[in-house]
């Protein structure tokens, strides 16, 4: 239930400068004011319910318990709050983690000010804002073949594949060793049983494992 006109907003991010930002943005927005800014969840976790914000903006990499870990503990605490993750992170793996925990909507945080209001008060409304490339990502997982032998990571490696990317690029943006990629690649070749890229490719995307 809403306390006043205003909608309140809660900001948990370690970095000081886009905390106070957010802050500036929102609480200098007709119609919405802070109710606490927050630079871990830790601390968040002492005082946020009292604050009983109607959204909270979380970021994912944060000291201690990340942001991705505490949404169930945020939304038993606050189970009517709404919780948008801001954040740089892409990584399909973690959007799904965090919708799963409870997120109700995803942005990225290179969203325009513009934007980060409107999904403010696109929530407020029940709807699940989501910047434009993470709405692709899910709906493309929808769309993939759940009859799929490759694991998501398999998955994940064949798309960049598909996209271009070198074995040492995708080992540098997945933060894994290029040894691991070529093994999850001679993986897909076995599952697929192709001997070549272009055919794993071509295998992938005719049955919509990608």
């Amino acid at each position: 239930m809403k306390r006043d006109l205003d909608i309140s907003v809660a900001i948990i991010e370690d970095d000081e400068t886009i905390r106070e930002g957010y802050a500036f943005l929102i609480g200098n927005t007709s119609g919405y004011r802070i109710a606490g800014t927050y630079p871990s969840v830790k601390e968040a976790l002492k005082k946020i319910e009292a604050g009983d914000p109607d959204v909270i903006l979380l970021d994912v990499e944060l000291p201690g318990i990340s942001g991705v870990e505490s949404l169930p503990k945020l939304k038993k605490l606050l189970p009517e709050t709404h919780i948008l993750i801001l954040t740089v992170y892409e990584q399909e793996a973690t959007i799904f983690k965090a919708l799963g925990n409870g997120a109700a909507g995803y942005l990225t945080k290179n969203t325009s000010p513009e934007k980060i209001i409107a999904a403010i008060h696109e929530v407020m409304d029940g709807g699940g804002p989501m910047s434009a490339n993470i709405a692709r990502m899910v709906i493309s997982s929808f769309k993939r073949n759940e009859s799929s032998p490759l694991t998501r990571r398999e998955t994940e490696i064949l798309e960049q594949i598909a996209a271009g990317k070198s074995r040492k690029r995708i080992a540098d943006e997945l933060y894994i060793d290029l040894e691991t990629v070529k093994s999850h690649i001679k993986n897909i070749y076995h599952k697929l049983d192709v001997h070549s890229k272009a055919d794993a490719i071509k295998m992938a995307k005719d049955n919509r494992f990608i």
